[in-house]
Formats: structure tokens, C-alpha cells, sequence
């Protein structure tokens, strides 16, 4: 596994927190008529309707056409991803389509392209499709992720990214980490607290990933029940904007939750699906709740690192209180704990 990638996240020579005051800024200007004018250019006719959707990392919008029907516009979170990783995530949308996965994939101009910029702003357009939730407690549901997993899985063995990011512990942990402990969000007392058991968990995660001897392939990198819409008969697979590499497992522990007894029922209804179309190696289960640990970790360092961004305070309000940092070190301490459980079964 490579353990750099100066491609990833920060593709130009400023320092983080110039990459964050200059995304910030830009989304402050995006303004309507920029949107809409935009859109416009890439053949597209709008008829002014513009609805905001729930989007933290980047910006979404669902757009009117002149026709009636809509489009998903996605606005890019600027110095996160270089060009070549997003060309990387759409051609990846692209062979999943052609494989018959269903996957919501950018829309191509009339040029065939699907990435499209304007002033400091890429973006890209999607068809709108509807749907509704996954129903986990559903084996059905559960058999019919698994089932679009693996296939995901299938194409994405074929498939070597160069400019995608890993599931790692470096750029989740340690990274996340250092950033935490070199800001201003952590409280002064609870600051060594939290280097010691963030430092410790991560340690113990990286210590298993790196023993873990199984297959890395193309995944979704995000898949949680947020991001599948259910169509009539199998899932919609949404939003590969964190598409990575990494074990098989990544794009599935998420649906799990729960005790041991809930959450194995779960995974076997999960994997009676996946198998269906492609093997799983059971010896991918150890490295469940070292993901959990990651990502239990990057979130807060997620939410530092934008936290210059308007949209941040208003949809984390708790996340600059003793409170918050109280409950994140024991959430920590407790996965620290699970770490020491055995595997789901």
C-alpha cells in the first residue's frame, strides 16, 4: 500500500488552511444566477428553478429545466479533489454503468464530457431518480445490498485507481489527529486525553489493518444507507465522491450496527446476497470495527477542517463544546474496547 499520494485533497502548493478560506469563499459567491448560467453553458436549458439539497462537503441542487423535468447539480468543494481524481471517479460511474450496476452517474454533454468547469468552480450534472430509504431490518433489503455490492465489487476488481485516496490509517488517523491537536477546537483540558486514546486506537486499527492480509479493490468508499435510494426492485447506489481503494468490507460494515446477535443476522442476510455474484473473505470481518475507529476519528477532524464554512456552526452547533469533546473521548474509549471483541460471525 502506498502511504502518500500528492494528488489527493491538497493538488496545489498552498497549506490547508488556505485551501479552506478559498473553498469557503467560493461557495459564499455561488450565487443563483452563477449557478444557473453555468448549467446553461453545458447545453442545458434551465427554466430558474433551483432547490438546495442537504450537502455539507460539497453543493447540491436539484435544477428546473425548460422541459419540466429536473437535474442534480453538483458544485465540487474546491482544493479537495484534483481534476485527474475526479476523471478517475466518473470513469469509475461509467464502467459501473456499463455493467449494468445501478448507479446514478454523471450526465455527459453533448461532447461526452461529464466534468465541467466555471471561474473557480467544477461541477457536474446527474439525472434525478426517486426512491426511498433501504429497510435494514429487511432481509430482503439486506440481500439486495449485498447483492449490488458485490457487483460494484466485480467491476471494481478490475479497476486500479492512481489518484483515488486508501482506506488507511495514515490519512484517517494520524492525520486527522495531528490536524485536531495542531487547532484551536480542542479544549485545552481535555487535550491530552484525547492524544492518548485517539493515538492508541488508531495505533491499535493500523497495527490490524496492516497484519490483515486480504484483497484491495475499486470501492463506493461511502456506502451508507444514505447513499442507496431504493428503486423498485434493487437499490440506487448514490454519491461516489469518496470512492477509494481498500477491502471489500468498507463498503459493507456500515449497515451494520447494534449488538453482536442484531448485527450478525444482518451480515448474514447481507452475504447470502453478496455471494451470489462474488466470494467474501471471512477474514475481512476483523477489520469492521477498526473502520468504525476511523471514521469515528476523521469525523471530527471532518468537521475542523470546515468549520470556516457557514453551513458547518449551523448543522454542528454542538461541535465547539465541552460537551461534544466529553462524549467523542468516550466514544473513543468504547471503541478501544470493541476493538478487543471477537468478529461477527
Amino acid at each position: 500500500m502506498t502511504r502518500e499520494n500528492p494528488d489527493i485533497e491538497t493538488p496545489d502548493n498552498g497549506s490547508p488552511s488556505d485551501h479552506e478560506d478559498a473553498a469557503t469563499h467560493a461557495f459564499r459567491s455561488l450565487d443563483p444566477v452563477t449557478l444557473l448560467d453555468a448549467i446553461d453553458a453545458t447545453g442545458v436549458r434551465t427554466d430558474g428553478r433551483i432547490s438546495a439539497l442537504n450537502s455539507y462537503e460539497n453543493r447540491v441542487y436539484e435544477i428546473g429545466l425548460e422541459d419540466g423535468s429536473s437535474v442534480i447539480a453538483k458544485f465540487y468543494r474546491p482544493h479537495r479533489w484534483s481534476d485527474s481524481s475526479i476523471h478517475e471517479e466518473h470513469d469509475f460511474c461509467q464502467r459501473l454503468i456499463d455493467a449494468d450496476v445501478p448507479v446514478v452517474a454523471p450526465l455527459p454533454d453533448l461532447h461526452g464530457c461529464t466534468l465541467h468547469t466555471t471561474g473557480p468552480y467544477r461541477f457536474c450534472l446527474f439525472p434525478k431518480v426517486s426512491g426511498r430509504a433501504p429497510e435494514l431490518d429487511d432481509p430482503r433489503d439486506l440481500a439486495a445490498i449485498g447483492r449490488t455490492v458485490a457487483c460494484l465489487h466485480q467491476v471494481g476488481e478490475q479497476v486500479v485507481f492512481e489518484h483515488r485516496p486508501e482506506i488507511e490509517a495514515l490519512r484517517l488517523g494520524f492525520d486527522a489527529i495531528d490536524y485536531l491537536l495542531d487547532s484551536e477546537h480542542l479544549p485545552d483540558e481535555v487535550y491530552e486525553a484525547y492524544e492518548d486514546i485517539a493515538s492508541e486506537l488508531v495505533e491499535r486499527v493500523d497495527s490490524v489493518i496492516q497484519r490483515c492480509d486480504v484483497e484491495w479493490l475499486s470501492l463506493h468508499g461511502d456506502m451508507h444507507p444514505g447513499n442507496l435510494l431504493w428503486g423498485q426492485d434493487a437499490p440506487w447506489v448514490l454519491d461516489l465522491d469518496d470512492t477509494a481503494s481498500g477491502p471489500a468490507i468498507q463498503d459493507l460494515w456500515m449497515f451494520l450496527s447494534g449488538d453482536q446477535a442484531y448485527a450478525s443476522a444482518r451480515l448474514a442476510d447481507i452475504l447470502q446476497g453478496y455471494e451470489t455474484h462474488r466470494a467474501f473473505d471471512r477474514r475481512e470481518l476483523e477489520l469492521i470495527e477498526p473502520l468504525r475507529a476511523l471514521r469515528l476519528v476523521s469525523y471530527a477532524a471532518w468537521i475542523a477542517r470546515r468549520w470556516e464554512d457557514p453551513a458547518f456552526p449551523r448543522a454542528f452547533p454542538f461541535f465547539d463544546t465541552a460537551r461534544f469533546w466529553d462524549e467523542h473521548i468516550l466514544s473513543l474509549k468504547e471503541q478501544c474496547g470493541a476493538l478487543d471483541e471477537p468478529p461477527l460471525l
